[in-house]
């Protein structure tokens, strides 16, 4: 069961920023404009910046925290002849288990050959969720507060409670946007007057100690937010994400991690979508469906994870991500039913090399 919907702890961060955001409106508000602004003239353009940078900024955040996970389709869950044939036991000698081990990986092989998967894991083996039961897109990665396979997962992020991945990252990347200008209006607006109250300018009143806290939580915000926008947007320039960043993505054309980048204005467009007049709005505009990716050098042969080159003969097999090769100097040539592939009772004939 997913974590995110049955702990009222995982909503404890949502709940924090709601009750910061509703403090600093009766502060910048009241204790600001109101009592401590004396210009006409400069209280009206405080208060129509503050509420139209707040609006954006709460419209992308609730955005980013009630988008449902974007999750794989049922073309890469497996049916239930061939979950049982993976969960099987291999033969009670030793020889049978490492026979029905090397079925398993190829049943697994046939099951997703038709699937529009152009990465690997690190062995060369299709990247496969035992928990989700399902081969993984591209891009794909489990999650284990919200319990699913999450689409092009960024990672994730509790003080929105949600996963930050291909359904709300362009909200998130809004709501880092709009906070990040939120928080800066408000320092450089409330800083006059924070002077001010080191210099005795302020009536000794409970406004001044909300004038000045405001000033610090607003700047301490700023710099956070500031540096953690600069990163996503690097992020963005260069069609990656945060997973990516710290571990690049194997394709099995042997291209490294970047090739799922198509230059600046093209990553820009591929998730803020492609109309300007819409990529400050949190709305989805993004493009694709998610489960699949144009790269920089993709041709038919590398398109898809099994390439007929890949296809019959092989040192390594599918496997799922955590589980380890077979001896190392071993192949098998292997004989596959292509009638059969589509379907759970596939016959599959192997026949160990000579050495």
């Amino acid at each position: 069961m997913s974590l995110r919907g049955c702990s009222l702890l995982s909503w404890l961060p949502v709940v924090f920023i709601c009750g910061v955001l509703a403090w600093a409106y009766y502060a910048y508000l009241l204790p600001l404009c109101v009592y401590t602004v004396t210009d006409t003239t400069e209280k009206v353009c405080y208060l129509i910046s503050y509420h139209g940078s707040l609006a954006m900024l709460l419209w992308a955040f609730f955005q980013t925290v009630f988008t449902p996970l974007s999750r794989p389709s049922k073309e890469f869950s497996l049916c239930k002849a061939e979950r049982q044939a993976l969960e099987g036991d291999g033969g009670d000698d030793g020889g049978g288990a490492e026979r029905g081990v090397d079925m398993q990986r190829e049943l697994l092989r046939c099951s997703a050959h038709s699937l529009p998967l152009a990465t690997c894991t690190e062995s060369g083996a299709i990247r496969y969720c035992e928990r989700c039961q399902l081969v993984k897109p591209d891009r794909c990665h489990h999650c284990s507060v919200c319990d699913s396979c999450v689409l092009k997962m960024d990672h994730h992020c509790p003080w929105v409670n949600n996963c930050v991945g291909y359904s709300n990252y362009k909200f998130f990347l809004l709501f880092l946007l709009y906070a990040a200008l939120h928080c800066v209006l408000v320092t450089f607006t409330v800083l006059r007057y924070f002077l001010r109250f080191w210099t005795e300018g302020l009536a000794d009143t409970q406004a001044r100690f909300h004038i000045l806290f405001l000033f610090l939580v607003a700047a301490m915000f700023s710099v956070s937010l500031l540096s953690l926008l600069g990163y996503h947007g690097w992020l963005l320039a260069i069609n990656s994400t945060t997973l990516e960043a710290f571990r690049a993505p194997v394709f099995r054309g042997g291209d490294e991690a970047g090739d799922f980048s198509l230059g600046l204005v093209q990553n820009v467009r591929q998730v803020l979508g492609e109309d300007p007049r819409l990529w400050l709005l949190p709305i989805f505009t993004s493009v694709g469906d998610g489960q699949s990716f144009p790269t920089r050098r993709r041709d038919e042969a590398t398109s898809r994870l099994l390439g007929p080159r890949h296809r019959h003969v092989g040192r390594t097999l599918a496997v799922p991500d955590d589980e380890e090769d077979d001896e190392e100097g071993e192949e098998h040539t292997v004989f596959v039913n292509p009638a059969a592939c589509s379907s759970s009772s596939a016959v599959i004939f192997m026949q160990q090399e000579e050495p």
